[in-house]
């Protein structure tokens, strides 16, 4: 299975429903990393994925976006294969 990161913030509900999919509904171990207080980290993914919100999620080296993009992927098919890796 490929590792899973989600950065995420505090309070922010798509990154809790983001999460809480890919542990309950996917089964995957999912690695958590709070930018709530490192904007220094924050912008460096800004730079690295044009994202400005959270959260920012990977699937190994492959950023998929944030929690639409991952619903969107489970709906078209492509996040099983992309998971499975």
């Amino acid at each position: 299975m490929a590792k899973v990161v989600v950065y995420k913030s505090r309070f922010c509900g798509y990154c809790t429903a983001a999460i809480r999919f890919l542990q309950e509904e996917k089964k995957q171990e999912v690695e958590v990393i709070d930018l709530s207080n490192d904007h220094e980290k924050r912008m460096e993914l800004v730079q690295q994925t044009g994202h400005r919100t959270v959260p920012l999620i990977f699937v190994g080296e492959t950023f998929i976006g944030g929690y639409d993009e991952l619903i969107s992927m489970e709906r078209n098919g492509e996040l099983d294969p992309l998971l499975s890796n």
